[in-house]
């Protein structure tokens, strides 16, 4: 069964956006959290940047004493952010590259240019117990170095495939670099997994990529859940301002 992850990181984008460096929290990430859960999800993903521009410390905290599925912690390769991690224990975690100019990740681990560094994070998650997964475009020689680094699981970047998935033509180019980064990730015995970029209208697609175990897709859901659930949230305020009586 393909399981779901649902990265809630644009919950915090929003809080952030009115209330950053408050104590308010609305909406909070780790009650999204609890509803995803709650309609099925397999999973949570959370992305603790160093710049902490959406998720803060608190929330990757709290998900890990509230949720009851599996926490996934997205993080850099920064030493501080290693000694969190190997405080915290989420169940996994997924090593990212990270730029402060980018607005999100953007392109996979350079796990064949910084090996040593990444087999050395690998070592330590993997002795506290904490499984890794490596994010990486679906290239060979980085399916490559990340077995050579220890990591259990990767993590499919299908950003170009989710860009190029109105072009026919691209769309088959891009499929077919998954598909070949999968096959070959599986007869080295890494786990798949896939994200960036997914969404309702690319995703039945995916479905060509074999050995898949969980897709985490985080904006598109939130998106949706906006247009979704809109209409409760309206007449919600409408009733409560129904008692007005004016002066």
């Amino acid at each position: 069964m393909l399981k779901l992850g649902v990265n809630i990181d644009h919950v915090a984008t929003l809080r952030e956006a009115r209330y950053r460096g408050q104590s308010a929290s609305e909406p909070c990430p780790v009650e999204a959290a609890i509803i995803c859960e709650a309609a099925g999800a397999h999973g949570i993903t959370a992305h603790l940047r160093e710049d902490r521009r959406h998720i803060q410390d608190a929330d990757v905290r709290a998900l890990r004493r509230r949720i009851g599925t599996r926490l996934n912690l997205e993080m850099a390769i920064a030493p501080e952010i290693v000694r969190f991690a190997l405080k915290l224990k989420p169940d996994i975690v997924c090593l990212v590259p990270e730029k402060r100019e980018e607005v999100t990740t953007e392109g996979g681990l350079e796990v064949a240019r910084q090996l040593a560094s990444v087999k050395r994070i690998c070592t330590r998650m993997r002795r506290a117990k904490i499984e890794v997964s490596l994010f990486i475009n679906p290239d060979a020689q980085q399916v490559d170095a990340a077995a050579e680094a220890g990591a259990q699981f990767i993590e499919l970047h299908t950003g170009q495939f989710a860009e190029h998935h109105g072009n026919a033509r691209n769309r088959r180019r891009e499929l077919n670099r998954l598909i070949s980064a999968a096959k070959h990730a599986h007869s080295l015995g890494l786990r798949v997994n896939a994200g960036h970029g997914l969404n309702y209208e690319n995703l039945s697609t995916l479905h060509a990529v074999p050995h898949l175990e969980e897709l985490n897709i985080g904006h598109s859901i939130i998106s949706r859940s906006i247009e979704t659930g809109l209409t409760k949230a309206v007449k919600e305020m409408l009733r409560l301002m129904k008692g007005y009586r004016g002066g």
